[in-house]
C-alpha cells in the first residue's frame, strides 16, 4: 500500500509514523509547505522509529529498512497514484478545503481520501474532491503511538466499502476504532473539550490553581492527565478551534469558549508545542 499524509507538524508526523511501521505499507510519502518543517518531522519519524526497533530487538538493518519507506515532498502533483490520502493539516475548514481541491486532479478515483479532522464536518470536505463516497474521517489521537482508540466518521455519501476497508485498516494498526455519525466534534471531543473549556473558567474564576484543577481530575476522577496540562498537550488554539466549531455548528450557548482561552491563543501560548500555554515547558 502506498499511503500519502498530508502535513508534517504533530498529527502528520505520529500518523505517518505508524504507516511506517506496517508491514502492509510499502511507501509512505509525507507531504509540507516548507522543507524545514518536513525535516523536522524527519528527525521526529527516526526517532520514533528507533524506539520501536529497540523495543521489538530489530537489527540495524531492519530499522534502516522501515525508516526508508518514508519520502518527503513539498510539490503536490508528486502525490499521484496513491492508494491512502490522509489529510493533518492546520484545523481550519477553509485551509483543508484549498488543500483538497488543489490536490484533487492527482488522486486517483480508487484512493480512500481521509480527514484526520477532530470537529469539522466530514460531508462538507467530502465535496471537495471528485469521488465523495471514498471520503471519510479517521481521527487519530495525540500521541498515537499511545492512544489506542480511533474515531471513524461516516459522512453522509461516505461508502460502506470505504467503511469497512479503513476498519480494516485501522486495526491492522493495532488500534482501536469506533465508527460515528457525523456530528459537530464528534464523541470524543464533543465531551473532552467542553470539561477542558470549564476548566479554564475554574481557573480564571480563582476557584483553585491550574495544578490543584489538575490533580483533583487526575486523583477524583482518575483521569491520566489533568484538563489544564491536557489543553497544552492538544494546543489551546486547537481547543479554541474546536469550541468555535460546536458553537457554530449547534448554536448552544454552552458551548462558548471562555475568554482566557481566546487571550492564550492570541498571545500565542499554544501549549507544549510552542513551550508555553498554561504551563512553560
Amino acid at each position: 500500500m502506498l499511503v500519502c499524509v498530508l502535513g508534517a507538524g504533530v498529527m502528520g508526523t505520529g500518523i505517518a509514523s505508524l504507516f511506517c511501521l506496517s508491514p502492509d505499507v510499502r511507501e509512505v510519502l509525507i507531504w509540507g509547505r516548507s522543507q524545514l518543517t518536513l525535516d523536522a518531522s524527519f528527525t521526529k519519524i527516526k526517532k520514533e522509529i528507533s524506539r520501536f526497533a529497540r523495543k521489538n530487538k530489530l537489527s540495524s538493518e531492519e530499522e534502516g529498512l522501515l525508516l526508508s519507506k518514508v519520502s518527503f515532498k513539498t510539490d503536490l502533483s508528486e502525490l499521484q497514484n496513491c492508494d491512502l490520502y490522509i489529510e493533518a493539516i492546520a484545523e481550519d475548514f477553509g485551509i483543508k478545503s484549498q488543500l483538497l481541491s488543489e490536490l484533487r486532479p492527482y488522486i486517483p478515483d480508487t484512493a480512500i481520501v481521509a480527514t484526520n479532522t477532530s470537529s469539522l464536518s466530514v460531508t462538507a470536505l467530502a465535496m471537495k474532491v471528485n469521488v465523495p463516497e471514498n471520503f471519510i474521517g479517521i481521527h487519530f489521537f495525540n500521541p498515537t503511538s499511545v492512544m489506542l482508540l480511533v474515531e471513524l466518521i461516516k459522512g453522509l455519501v461516505t461508502s460502506e466499502e470505504t467503511l469497512n476497508k479503513v476498519i480494516s485498516l485501522v486495526e491492522k494498526l493495532e488500534k482501536k476504532p469506533v465508527v460515528v455519525k457525523e456530528s459537530p466534534g464528534f464523541v470524543v471531543n464533543r465531551m473532552l473539550i467542553p470539561m477542558i473549556n470549564e476548566a479554564i473558567a475554574i481557573y480564571s474564576e480563582g476557584v483553585a490553581t491550574k495544578v490543584d484543577i489538575d490533580n483533583a481530575m487526575k486523583f477524583g476522577a482518575n483521569h491520566p492527565i489533568g484538563p489544564i496540562s491536557l489543553a497544552d498537550l492538544i494546543g489551546t488554539d486547537v481547543c479554541l478551534s474546536i469550541m468555535e466549531t460546536l458553537h457554530l455548528e449547534t448554536g448552544d450557548p454552552k458551548y462558548r469558549a471562555h475568554p482566557l482561552l481566546r487571550q492564550y491563543v492570541r498571545a500565542g501560548w499554544l501549549g507544549r508545542k510552542v513551550k508555553k500555554g498554561f504551563y512553560n515547558y
